[in-house]
């Protein structure tokens, strides 16, 4: 049989999100690309430091080490592949499935493309996820349907205290949602926008480019898991009345969240502090910002606030 890939979630990573290449990148910006490979080749025996999305992928292929309460003398389940998508080159390549191995990462496969743009990739992958550092890369891939955040490489990295549990964190309008009320927001204010929510309550809004992603951790985590778990939190700058309008949309979705928090514009990082997510994805930088002082961020650039 032909191997596939079905049925699994599958993210693709870039190298500078898995693991801290910031040394060798501005190495490479003061050189060239023939120098990074010669530095990278150099230090092809130590494994590099972790990177901003190293704690989630780490936790997500822990799913692969479970097998099904009650079932002894099975293989584990495949349930999570994650794939290397990287601008590096071939021969920098070799350190990042080093570094991989190092920490016990079961990553088989990668695509180095030594500078051209790879997120034409993701499609053969079939990818639920793309994390990267290149913001050109990550507009690509949102154009072609595939959820993806620009990782901030100087964000905080995420808590050791939740060790058998994936904790991911989604802003709501433009991520999960579409960006039909944060454009009423925008062009009309706040008072149109409390108005056109509370008149359009009871219809769900469109899906956001993180809704599949959503769909496909809810699949893992209702399958058995020995010791694995996924939590979810949406943290949006939404509040009463127009909490409700989310809350039915998700539930249209047959979509459940673990947290809900409407913060009404507070700052999100604190808030974020306090979940402590392995990662958390929000469309507007500001709130990105807010939340990288704390816990590992990326950007969303879709919607009407990233045209």
């Amino acid at each position: 049989m032909p191997i596939t890939l079905d049925g699994q979630l599958v993210v693709a990573i870039s190298s500078r999100a898995l693991f801290d290449f910031e040394e060798e990148n501005q190495h490479f910006e003061a050189t060239d690309d023939r120098a990074y490979m010669r530095l990278q080749l150099e230090r092809l025996d130590q494994a590099a430091k972790p990177g901003v999305a190293f704690s989630l992928v780490n936790k997500l292929l822990a799913f692969n080490a479970t097998t099904p309460p009650g079932v002894t003398n099975a293989l584990p389940q495949q349930r999570v592949e994650v794939v290397i998508l990287s601008r590096n080159d071939p021969v920098s390549g070799m350190r990042v499935f080093r570094s991989a191995q190092f920490y016990g990462l079961p990553i088989q496969r990668g695509v180095f493309t030594r500078g051209e743009s790879p997120w034409r990739y993701l499609k053969p992958l079939n990818a639920h996820l793309f994390l990267s550092t290149n913001e050109a890369d990550v507009r690509s891939a949102l154009g072609a349907g595939v959820p993806a955040a620009r990782v901030y490489p100087n964000s905080a990295r995420a808590s050791s205290a939740h060790p058998n549990e994936v904790r991911i964190a989604f802003d709501g309008d433009a991520v999960l949602f579409s960006d039909e009320a944060e454009r009423v927001f925008q062009l009309r204010g706040l008072d149109a926008f409390q108005l056109h929510e509370r008149e359009q309550v009871d219809t769900p809004l469109a899906a956001g480019p993180f809704k599949p992603l959503l769909l496909a951790l809810q699949r893992l985590q209702h399958e058995p898991a020995k010791g694995m778990r996924i939590r979810t939190a949406l943290v949006t700058a939404r509040s009463a009345p127009a909490h409700e309008r989310a809350i039915r949309t998700l539930m249209n979705w047959n979509i459940e969240v673990d947290e809900a928090m409407f913060l009404g514009g507070l700052p999100k990082g604190e808030f974020l502090r306090e979940f402590e997510p392995d990662f958390f994805f929000d469309d507007q930088t500001g709130h990105v910002d807010s939340a990288a002082a704390h816990v590992p961020a990326g950007h969303v650039a879709s919607g009407i606030s990233n045209v």
